[in-house]
């Protein structure tokens, strides 16, 4: 077993809002000065011990991708894992920066939704609320994180500033907090070096009007100080569909500080704006699953989807003493989702779907760890204590009311012909909010890793959530009248995990976990009086808002790992069970407020296979392969119990391969693989007759880098290379299907200076 000691990579991420810098810039400078004041008297650290990243980092190299691997991943970036990722009893994906870059994909959601065990799921009339996945069969909307701590709000998210994705399958409350039930994604941001100066610029042209240019600029001021700047903007047409559907800018400014060898202070402060329009893909028949095809791409004049966030964090990383370090991170962020988004319903008739959302959240989380012998053995301890403050406000609504007011609807539409959509009026935003939550979040957890011989070792933790959930939302009450209620409750959420990992071989392990997740009613705050869509549910007879009792999720898992080719290529192979119990089911009406409280139990098995890193001197690669089942075991109607679950697709299929043809010379495929999804209702099984279904699919990708010499690389990408069209996603029981992206090509020049 290595020593993976994580050290000073200080990934600071707070969302500072220009109307708080002052504030979060006291509280940091109070804490840093605390820390340094305790490091200053600590003895003096034997670096020699520990693998250090951040401030070692070589050039734009990922620091936590195997050396001459690019493909692999070595580590996690979050210091809780505390052991290298073939090391750690629970399956993961991690998505390094070169894979990212090479695949061409630019957004997380094209690139998660093609990773195997993960799904998209749908908004009203399109991805109104941002990004959705489900992992594993399970809501994950919520469950997105940034160097380690939750991310506020669901909006678009690009990856321009990103060093590598990290996607955990399984429940994960111990690491993550409330939901998780499936899994999470954390996204891990570059950071300052101090070895090189450099700037590295590229520009893309491409079909259906992509233009797409980056900077990434490091400057070493000093022995002490270091910054790093990278920017983006990036419009494009989403081919044969919709035209000016992408425009995005922002950068992330990120700085770190170590005034001595024992602390270093990163921060860093992210902006990015998106004004897009959605495809909303083809209307569905929800009762014949019968696809209408058309070239309704939505009201032009009406529709838009924009995205705003301003995110700041820091992050402190020192040592007391040779064996321990603190580090705390502390994130402010706000971020904003508006959009009209219309959609084609039946034959020939439409509904604008509108809405807002505006998310204010305040994280801060200190982590001691400590790796020292105790009674004889290893243990690696991470214990720490997280607070987080969510505030969410929200509107929507349907063609002419809600969160917009519009005039001129309602207008006709003519589905096959785009260019006779043409809407004309006005828009008025409404600024009251429907609804309305406070959710604060105090969290205490340890967990330690136990060295018990050459060949065994045990990981676990166990960590409490306390939170007091307190909301203002439109809901039904027993005279089925919409009302403004609040509804406020608190309560105290327990979750553990355990594995062992025996490893008898020089390179290869088999491991055991068991790990548990927990979520409360109401928890997805973009839809709080939306039952039927994670929001606040009530019994039958829409009461008892405050009464549900946490849904309860348990994951068992089994696996092997295999560091192969001179540890340059991993294997992986697991079986898992999910089981989630106590589900709180939304009734057959999603809009309605009644529901069955904790009635509902599910399951999800299967089996998932990994490699990634070099097969060869020349061919390297990454893929994966999920077989699952799922099952409802029980519900509050009778008729939903043995249904599999919607949107869930049984097997799915990932692989990026590379071939290094010269020195100079390199191309490559990407096949993505998905079997057949049934639409329903989320937690409560699938359409009854399995009428409403998106068939399986296989889209292909290729590309091909040539280095010029040594400061110009050129890229070339084709996505969808057979023009496909296939479907992703469909709205629960019907109505509409997304579609993926048709075929298109592109040109990207890098040049480093």
């Amino acid at each position: 077993m290595q020593q993976g000691f994580n050290t000073s990579s200080l990934e600071v991420k707070d969302s500072l809002s220009r109307r708080h810098p002052m504030m979060l810039t006291g509280i940091a400078l109070a804490v840093s000065a605390a820390l340094a004041g305790q490091v200053n008297a600590a003895e003096e650290t034997k670096l020699d011990t520990l693998v250090i990243d951040g401030s070692e980092l070589a050039s734009d190299a990922n620091p936590y991708s195997e050396v001459g691997a690019p493909y692999k991943a070595k580590k996690m970036s979050d210091a809780k894992y505390t052991r290298d990722i073939a090391e750690t009893p629970k399956t993961m994906t991690v998505l390094t920066k070169d894979s990212i870059e090479e695949s061409g994909k630019t957004d997380l959601e094209s690139i998660l939704s093609a990773q195997p065990g993960i799904t998209l799921g749908t908004g009203e009339g399109g991805n109104s609320f941002g990004d959705r996945y489900i992992i594993r069969g399970y809501e994950a909307r919520s469950d997105v994180y940034t160097d380690g701590l939750r991310e506020p709000g669901l909006i678009s998210r690009e990856t321009f500033a990103l060093e590598q994705v990290e996607i955990s399958k399984g429940p994960s409350s111990t690491f993550g907090g409330r939901g998780t039930t499936g899994g999470a994604v954390n996204s891990v941001t570059k950071k300052p070096s101090y070895d090189e100066d450099f700037s590295i610029v590229s520009g893309t042209l491409g079909t259906d009007n992509k233009q797409r240019y980056t900077l990434d600029t490091n400057k070493a001021i000093n022995d002490e100080v270091a910054v790093r700047f990278n920017a983006l903007y990036s419009e494009a047409d989403i081919p044969d569909r919709v035209e000016d559907a992408v425009q995005h800018e922002g950068f992330l400014l990120s700085g770190v500080y170590e005034p001595n060898a024992d602390v270093t202070i990163n921060a860093d402060y992210y902006y990015f704006r998106a004004d897009d329009k959605q495809d909303v893909g083809y209307s569905m028949s929800n009762s014949t699953g019968v696809v209408r095809k058309s070239q309704y791409v939505g009201q032009k004049g009406l529709d838009f989807d924009k995205s705003e966030a301003d995110i700041a964090t820091i992050k402190i990383n020192a040592y007391l003493a040779d064996n321990l370090r603190v580090e705390n991170k502390l994130r402010y962020g706000e971020t904003k989702n508006d959009y009209i988004i219309s959609a084609v319903q039946g034959a020939s008739s439409f509904t604008a779907f509108n809405g807002w959302q505006e998310n204010e959240y305040v994280g801060n989380q200190t982590n001691f760890i400590w790796d020292t012998n105790l009674f004889g053995k290893r243990n690696t301890i991470v214990t720490g204590v997280e607070y987080a403050n969510e505030k969410t406000r929200t509107q929507d609504g349907r063609n002419a009311t809600g969160a917009y007011f519009v005039t001129g609807l309602p207008i006709t539409v003519d589905p096959l012909n785009a260019d006779n959509n043409v809407w004309q009026g006005t828009v008025t935003r409404n600024n009251e909010a429907k609804n309305k939550l406070k959710l604060k979040t105090l969290s205490v957890y340890f967990m330690d890793t136990v060295t018990l011989s050459d060949d065994w070792e045990v990981h676990g933790g166990i960590r409490y959530d306390h939170f007091d959930y307190d909301a203002d939302a439109i809901l039904r009450d027993e005279n089925n009248d919409r009302t403004l209620q609040n509804v406020k409750f608190n309560d105290g959420l327990w979750n553990g995990h355990f594995g062992a990992v025996f490893s008898p071989w020089e390179h290869g392990n088999v491991y055991a976990t068991w790990s548990t997740s927990s979520n409360i009613n109401g928890g997805e705050a973009d839809s709080l009086s939306g039952c039927g869509y994670g929001g606040i549910c009530g019994d039958a007879n829409r009461t008892n808002y405050d009464k549900a009792e946490p849904e309860q999720t348990t994951n068992i898992e089994l696996g092997t790992k295999w560091n192969l080719m001179d540890h340059k290529l991993l294997l992986t192979a697991a079986a898992f069970q999910i089981t989630k119990d106590k589900v709180i089911e939304g009734g057959a009406d999603s809009y309605s407020s009644a529901g069955s409280l904790n009635s509902g139990k599910n399951r999800v098995q299967g089996v998932e296979f990994g490699l990634s890193g070099n097969l060869t001197d020349k061919l390297s690669g990454q893929a994966g392969l999920a077989l699952m089942k799922s099952k409802t075991l029980k519900s509050f109607e009778a008729e939903n119990v043995g249904k599999p679950k919607a949107n869930f697709a049984d097997q799915s299929f990932n692989a990026q391969i590379k071939y290094q043809f010269t020195p100079k010379f390199a191309f490559g495929a990407v096949a993505t693989y998905s079997s057949e999804i049934i639409g329903g209702q989320p937690d409560e099984g699938t359409d009854s007759d399995h009428k409403v279904r998106a068939p399986s699919y296989t889209v292909y990708d290729a590309f091909a880098t040539y280095q010029v010499n040594k400061k110009l690389d050129i890229q070339a990408n084709i996505q969808n290379l057979a023009d496909k069209e296939y479907y992703t996603a469909i709205y629960r029981r019907g109505n509409f299907v997304y579609l993926g992206e048709g075929r298109s090509a592109s040109v990207t020049a890098k040049y480093k200076f």
